[in-house]
């Protein structure tokens, strides 16, 4: 396929996109993300052969949306674009200003996502060296993070909330156990851990959304690992699953 040919093909399919959002909220979500410095971006990985084409969305968030693409391989990965217009930033802005790793940052909104989207591949980076099951981080490239697709080939892995568990005391521990590898391994804290950042691949918790993620360095580190554990026992609670989450801190944090 000639230049050209590839320069048309990249065109219709963003057009396509648009056309398909209906709904007034999801093509003006669309068009945020779809804006020039995200086509430029987004044309760029595809002449880099790193995606052939955008599949389907995953996920619209107050942040980004998530879609899964293919690669000239076909394997599946998904690719996150956090908008650089309209996200809702101010709440997050204490997760990455507070963390020693990005010392000195100013407050001026675009470095503040371009930070954020950098910490998320870092941070997967970190977990997966612990052992904790994330998707497998792959490439960064300013707001844009692709990682490992997780699900199947028809759709993706559902929320944990959304799920019904077979064997809920098991994956309770199991992700406490990644809590704990974090914490001492790597000295990260998940910071926003909750039935809504697990997803359930069969049987297996995978870990998600970890832009939050903060080091031990962090002044609030240790009141947000408190509230993922203690998140955690309340969603699990209703298994009738019994944890104790000052034991459960306890362990986590033993030397």
């Amino acid at each position: 396929m000639s230049r050209e040919e590839e320069d048309h093909r990249f065109e219709r399919e963003i057009d396509n996109w648009r056309i398909r959002r209906k709904d007034t909220n999801d093509r003006k979500s669309y068009d945020e993300v779809f804006d020039r410095q995200n086509l430029m971006r987004i044309y760029k990985l595809f002449t880099d052969g790193v995606i052939d084409r955008l599949d389907f969305p995953i996920s619209t968030g107050k942040e980004g949306n998530i879609f899964r693409a293919s690669t000239p391989k076909d394997e599946l990965v998904a690719v996150k674009i956090y908008r650089t217009s309209t996200s809702t930033f101010g709440d997050m802005a204490k997760y990455v200003v507070g963390d020693p790793r990005f010392r000195g940052l100013t407050g001026r909104k675009r470095k503040l996502i371009y930070a954020w989207a950098n910490k998320e591949f870092m941070n997967l980076k970190l977990f997966q060296n612990a052992g904790v099951r994330v998707p497998r981080p792959i490439m960064h490239v300013a707001n844009i993070v692709i990682m490992e697709y997780v699900g199947d080939a028809v759709a993706p892995a559902k929320e944990m909330r959304n799920v019904r568990l077979d064997e809920p005391e098991a994956v309770a521990r199991k992700i406490l156990g990644y809590v704990k590898l974090a914490y001492r391994k790597v000295e990260l804290v998940h910071s926003d851990l909750s039935e809504f950042n697990v997803l359930m691949l069969g049987d297996d918790p995978v870990i998600i959304d970890v832009g939050q993620a903060v080091v031990l360095g962090h002044p609030q580190a240790e009141e947000w690992l408190e509230r993922d554990v203690k998140n955690m026992v309340r969603f699990f609670r209703k298994y009738d699953v019994k944890l104790d989450a000052a034991e459960e801190l306890k362990e986590i944090r033993k030397k």
